[in-house]
């Protein structure tokens, strides 16, 4: 049986996704890009746990004083997600989308791994450009949500 990392770098290879890998962490690192913005992905491998996770980091980190309302934006977001969610770093403000997969007693496929992938990427890539309004306006965290959801 292949380790979970092993999979998940057949799904980055067959995709022609380039990546670091480092087995001392469990974690393959890759990124994606598109409009005018990239990502950094991780790729978390907990074997002991059955579990893998994906995260998908938003290049802007909230600053202090935009937190509170990040966490507001967040939470709007997060509400109705059917995989995954934001979460925010209220020590620093890192923005990241976690979707994840617990495989106990199944088989880990390279198709699960794209799909957690493509949800992460697609959702911060659908929710950026209203975090960015948020940060750098003084639009409140409901009129940015209703920028990017209608």
């Amino acid at each position: 049986m292949s380790s979970f990392l092993d999979i998940a770098q057949k799904f980055l290879e067959s995709d022609e996704w380039p990546f670091e890998r480092d087995d001392e962490k469990g974690l393959l690192k890759t990124g994606i890009s598109g409009d005018g913005v990239s990502f950094k992905v991780f790729i978390d491998a907990h074997e002991e746990a059955d579990q893998l996770i994906v995260y998908v980091y938003s290049p802007t980190a909230a600053p202090e004083e935009k937190r509170l309302a990040t966490a507001e934006y967040i939470a709007r977001a997060n509400y109705g997600l059917k995989i995954g969610n934001f979460e925010l770093d209220m020590s620093d403000g890192e923005v990241r989308y976690k979707t994840s997969i617990d495989i106990e007693g199944g088989q880990l496929a390279q198709i699960m791994v794209k799909n957690l992938v493509g949800v992460g990427a697609g959702m911060m890539h659908r929710y950026y450009p209203g975090l960015m309004k948020l940060i750098y306006s003084d639009d409140s965290p409901e009129a940015c949500i209703a920028t990017v959801e209608g």
